[in-house]
């Protein structure tokens, strides 16, 4: 949960005053398969070239 604020704080702060807005991006799912139901999900920043993506 820690992890997740601190990423959440890093969208926030990356609004780009000085430069291009840091685009945040967020994915969550649920899957069915033979193994059961299972969720899935992740955070992640993008600017230009450069993106950042951390799945849970």
């Amino acid at each position: 949960m820690r992890n997740l604020m601190l990423v959440a704080g890093l969208c926030l702060s990356g609004c780009g005053a000085d430069t291009q807005p840091v685009q945040p991006a967020v994915t969550l799912g649920v899957g069915v398969g033979a193994s059961g139901v299972n969720t899935y999900g992740g955070v992640g920043l993008s600017q230009g070239p450069v993106s950042v993506f951390f799945g849970f």
